[in-house]
């Protein structure tokens, strides 16, 4: 577990299994290169490319998928307010593209066991952004693009170039888990406090 005291670490994409295996959860991290945006009507189109022996539409391998959907960007703006989505919803989709060959997630809140195992089965990483700071996070965003899936409008598959876009490791592929951990802790304290 990352223990507060760390620097932050600044991690590049595509993410390299080297890379995914020194991040711990805890850390606060950096991320710079390019992520893609995706919620679950991408999702289920990405499975189903998968399913079908497709092509994506975009090179998995390595990739980090951020959980937005993106407010319109006003004149002057490369995005729009964007922050994180709740990813419970992705996770029935998530381990087929773990094991396509994604390494990181970017969200808010708690994922499946399954997911976790996936997780350390093809050693990916789950990063925490933080909710509530839209308008910030989007000033990390440097260009966005569509990629796939014009139709779905803001849920979109985008491609965004992020330049230290700040997020914390909530479950690292040793299978901790950040917000068990906080929990864990809680429990300590009040423990404590009623003795």
């Amino acid at each position: 577990m990352g223990d507060g005291k760390s620097a932050v670490k600044k991690i590049t994409t595509p993410l390299t299994d080297d890379v995914v295996r020194g991040l711990h959860a805890g850390d606060a991290v950096l991320i710079s290169g390019k992520i893609y945006t995706a919620r679950d009507l991408a999702h289920k189109r990405l499975v189903e490319a998968l399913a079908k022996g497709e092509e994506l539409p975009f090179i998995i391998n390595g990739a980090v998928i951020y959980y937005v959907g993106p407010c319109p960007a006003k004149p002057g703006q490369v995005i729009g307010a964007c922050g994180p989505t709740t990813s419970y919803r992705m996770d029935s989709y998530t381990p087929t593209l773990l094991q396509a060959g994604l390494r990181g997630m970017i969200g808010k809140g708690n994922r499946s066991p399954a997911v976790i195992e996936a997780m350390k089965r093809f050693c990916a990483v789950y990063f925490a952004a933080v909710g509530g700071a839209a308008a910030l996070l989007a000033q990390r965003v440097k260009a966005a693009r569509v990629v796939a899936y014009a139709d779905l409008g803001p849920e979109a598959l985008q491609e965004l170039l992020v330049e230290d876009f700040p997020a914390i490791v909530v479950n690292d592929c040793y299978g901790a888990d950040l917000y068990q951990e906080g929990v864990r802790r809680w429990c300590q304290c009040q423990h404590l406090i009623t003795q």
